[in-house]
């Protein structure tokens, strides 16, 4: 596991990381809780904070508030505390201010690596349960809450116009598919439009067969680019049918971020151009450009 471990004292911290690093985790030592949070934040990967009450500038308890804010990103952290002084109501602190666990500092290495392993249970735990709350259970692709979660974010990181665009795709006459060979062809096809998904941003399936993708970093030009290729490669699919391979097509519509936007609004109105696609023959992308421009599909 990768383990942020926060102490005033480079002794301190020199001991705890020979009594873990033999065990095969990473350790990555502070002596300023400031700048391990900044740490913590820029590294998803660390999965355990340890830290002591008494570091500056933010104290022990201070840190872990902090990092249990970060975790609430649907994000596994567990915060283990260490104080010299271990009474009742340090441990109430620490625990009141996000931590997991409390240990007597130094601690002996039995205790510290069963607590380890205590904590690495509990993270594949929580790993496996925002899995299942992140993931549609057909394509294993983002569900629709997750898309937005993940794309909100990816738009508070760069939210500029015209710097983050988005697509909706819907897979064409797809009734017909499910009635003409059944709902399991049907789930095969919504499956293999999902791995076409997959390897384009910030993908995941909105529900039946409508899917979404928010593409950091790329203007409305660019988006409609991949976009038609994404359409060219579904159109290019052969899946088995009841009787014989058959073939399907999707839909496309494309927006791109404005001034004052949010996700939702540029969601919306990706999806008014997929509605045109739709309305206007399927199978082609659309990109919005203000109602004027919708008649214009590629």
């Amino acid at each position: 596991m990768q383990i942020v471990v926060v102490d005033s004292s480079r002794v301190v911290l020199q001991i705890i990381a020979s009594l873990i690093e033999p065990r095969g985790h990473a350790v990555h030592a502070f002596t300023d809780s400031a700048q391990a949070l900044q740490y913590l934040s820029a590294t998803p990967s660390v999965r355990v904070l340890i830290t002591s009450v008494e570091v500056r500038p933010l104290c022990g308890l201070e840190l872990c508030w902090s990092a249990r804010l970060l975790a609430e990103e649907r994000r596994p952290l567990h915060v283990i505390t260490m104080s010299s002084a271990r009474n009742v109501r340090s441990l109430a602190e620490a625990l009141d201010s996000g931590a997991d666990d409390f240990i007597e500092k130094p601690p002996s290495a039995e205790e510290l690596n069963a607590r380890l392993r205590a904590a690495e249970r509990l993270i594949t735990l929580q790993e496996e349960l925002i899995r299942l709350a992140e993931t549609d259970p057909l394509t294993g692709s983002y569900n629709r809450r997750a898309f937005f979660d993940r794309a909100r974010i990816a738009a508070e990181q760069d939210a500029r116009p015209g710097r983050i665009s988005a697509i909706l795709a819907d897979i064409d006459h797809f009734k017909r598919i499910n009635d003409e060979h059944g709902h399991d062809v049907g789930d095969v096809a919504i499956k293999a439009v999902a791995e076409l998904i997959a390897g384009e941003g910030i993908g995941g399936r909105l529900g039946g067969e409508e899917f979404g993708i928010v593409l950091p970093g790329c203007s409305l030009a660019e988006a409609t680019d991949r976009a038609e290729r994404l359409r060219e490669r579904v159109q290019a699919l052969r899946i088995r049918g009841s009787k014989h391979a058959i073939g399907l097509t999707c839909s496309f519509g494309v927006s791109t971020w404005i001034q004052g936007d949010d996700v939702h609004a540029l969601i919306k109105r990706a999806d008014i151009a997929l509605y045109a696609a739709k309305s206007g023959g399927r199978n082609r992308v659309v990109p919005y450009q203000g109602d004027a421009g919708l008649a214009v599909a590629s």
